[in-house]
């Protein structure tokens, strides 16, 4: 029924109510959308004018940063900002002082590093003269409480601003992977401290009144239980690897993801790894615990399903240590002591401060304070939406080692081996990742560099190539331990070979010979032709292990155009730079 109180008289209202009735769920879902949406085309009665005009920046690595400065633009409109974003990497150091007022939402990358399109930018702006007098500036940075560095990036943009004359009108929020309620107080902090002026815009019509059933939404907030179709082992037997392939069906989740995109996983803890940390704590694990923003529960079903009880940060430490009073665990554990706890903490988890620093009489409630919540992992997707419409593969790497005596696993990686098997459900959303795309002109020609499980997001370049019918050639460079056991989907990559979806393919087994060689070694041996791909136009892409492969692969690409162009190693590095700006040098690498 339409309210009485809404500006309809009665007939109006009855025939109203007539004509939605004759309506599918799906017409009305759109007609309220369309009836909410901002003016277009004279089509709604147009809002005041914007009162203030606010400029969001972002610095990006997975693409969170840039989707909380869109959300945060669209809100800002709605309260009579003439808002826009804009990603750091895309402008000038100078044009900061063009801006009035900044809000700046950037990620921290690893231990400290800012996202990599964004490095250039940082690393002149913290060196900049610019005068930035009157400028109004606030911080939201994001960060993973796992890692020392925790907000490195955000801190360091936060310091700079004000340091070079820019007021700061709300205070730097820093949030950890679980961001939402921290990006909210800072996002409000702002809009408060900026005066913000509603557009008085109309308001949104709730179609549900007239019998329309919502959609269910999946994302981030609520995961879609995917069945798996095929869960396998790529690896042959003998290989000291355990590389699986998982398939799961999407069909009815309404999500929808491009080549490049990431899936996010959200893990469960292994029994044996929950029931080894309950004999740890001295608790049985029956205690009823209060976590923030959700009803009690029992500890067992916490640490099962919504605690990080594994990975052992300094963080983590530090709040045990109020617990236990440890000296020994005071001092590591001190700011003096980082390098030290680094070293102490390689290959331990959380169940050894349980052991070597115990708590008498430790509650359950005072245990669950310390944890953070259980981060979803994002995995690269490893097919094509047009070659399996309504499914998403991945590629994961079973992580499997002994760390100080005791046998240890991944999280997420052997949750998926072991549990999600074929018939089973596996909660995931997509990750949009922009800042990793094939050229929107399919006759550029392509370079992938992705050993191991690094071929996951080139699988689906290649079926994306192969689908579209792609002109532009494609070349693969893949490595890992030995042909005879490890080279994944090497039956489908000889077959993309045959068709012309795959037009080159350097493979480099490390183990197959005395000596070591890498897919660095086999690019710098193809150098010549690398570079006339380059100055062809051709787009290069890595994915995998940041911290030695990815290094090597842009050092051994700065060697080729050093070599092959005639440029020194700093017009060689100039020249990688220009690629990466005109993004066509894009990396995937964790």
């Amino acid at each position: 029924m339409i309210p009485s109180h809404a500006p309809f008289d009665q007939n109006q209202r009855a025939a109203l109510e007539a004509l939605v009735k004759t309506f599918s769920p799906e017409q009305r879902a759109w007609l309220s959308g369309f009836l909410a949406a901002p003016a277009a085309g004279g089509s709604v009665a147009a809002a005041p004018a914007a009162s203030k005009p606010l400029t969001i920046l972002y610095g990006t690595e997975s693409g969170n940063s840039e989707s909380l400065a869109d959300k945060t633009v669209k809100e800002a409109k709605k309260k009579g900002f003439k808002a826009v974003m804009k990603n750091l990497a895309d402008i000038s150091v100078k044009d900061i002082a063009k801006f009035e007022h900044i809000g700046l939402i950037v990620s921290t990358w690893g231990d400290g590093e800012p996202p990599e399109a964004i490095e250039s930018f940082h690393k002149e702006f913290m060196t900049a003269g610019v005068n930035l007098k009157g400028v109004k500036f606030s911080v939201c940075a994001l960060g993973d409480t796992s890692y020392d560095k925790f907000c490195q990036t955000g801190k360091d943009f936060d310091v700079q601003l004000e340091k070079l004359g820019a007021e700061r009108v709300a205070e730097r929020v820093d949030c950890d992977v679980d961001f939402d309620e921290a990006y909210a107080t800072w996002k409000d902090a702002l809009f408060a401290a900026l005066g913000s002026a509603e557009t008085g815009a109309a308001p949104q019509i709730d179609l549900a009144a007239f019998g329309a059933a919502p959609a269910v939404e999946y994302g981030r907030k609520n995961p879609f239980p995917a069945e798996v179709i095929e869960n396998l082992v790529l690896n042959g037997e003998g290989s000291a690897k355990e590389t699986i392939h998982l398939e799961l069906d999407l069909e009815g989740s309404g999500l929808d993801y491009e080549a490049g995109d990431a899936l996010a996983v959200v893990p469960v803890n292994a029994a044996d790894v929950v029931e080894a940390f309950l004999a740890a704590s001295g608790l049985t694990g029956s205690e009823q615990v209060e976590l923030k923003g959700e009803d009690k529960c029992d500890l067992k079903e916490a640490l099962t399903y919504k605690l990080d009880i594994t990975g052992l940060s300094r963080a983590v430490a530090k709040k045990y240590f109020e617990l236990c009073k440890s000296d020994e665990l005071g001092t590591l554990v001190s700011d003096e002591k980082k390098a030290e706890f680094k070293d102490w903490a390689w290959g331990r988890e959380i169940v050894d401060l349980l052991e070597l620093f115990p708590v008498q009489k430790l509650s359950a409630q005072a245990l669950v304070s310390i944890l953070r919540k259980l981060p979803p992992r994002l995995y690269s997707i490893a097919s094509s939406p047009k070659a399996h419409p309504g499914e998403v593969h991945l590629t994961v790497a079973a992580v499997r080692y002994e760390g100080h005596g005791k046998q240890r696993k991944g999280v997420a990686s052997t949750y998926i081996a072991d549990e999600a098997k074929t018939g089973e459900k596996v909660q995931v959303y997509v990750h949009k990742n922009k800042n990793f795309r094939l050229p929107e002109d399919t006759n550029k020609p392509v370079i992938m560099v992705g050993p191991g499980t690094g071929i996951a997001p080139f699988r689906a370049f290649i079926e994306e190539r192969g689908e579209t019918e792609a002109k532009g050639e494609t070349w693969l460079f893949f490595g890992d331990q030995r042909y005879t056991y490890d080279f994944l989907y090497q039956l489908e990559l000889q077959d993309h070979l045959k068709s012309g979806a795959l037009s080159k393919l350097d493979v480099a087994f490390s183990r197959d010979q005395p000596e070591k060689v890498y897919v660095q070694d086999k690019m710098l041996a193809q150098g010549e032709e690398i570079y006339k791909w380059l100055e062809a136009g051709a787009y290069f892409y890595v994915c995998g292990d940041a911290e030695r492969m990815a290094k090597d692969v842009n050092q051994a690409l700065i060697d080729i155009v050093a070599q092959h162009g005639g440029k020194s190693a700093d017009d060689a590095a100039a020249y990688i730079e220009s690629l990466k700006k005109e993004k066509r040098y894009q990396r995937d690498v964790y």
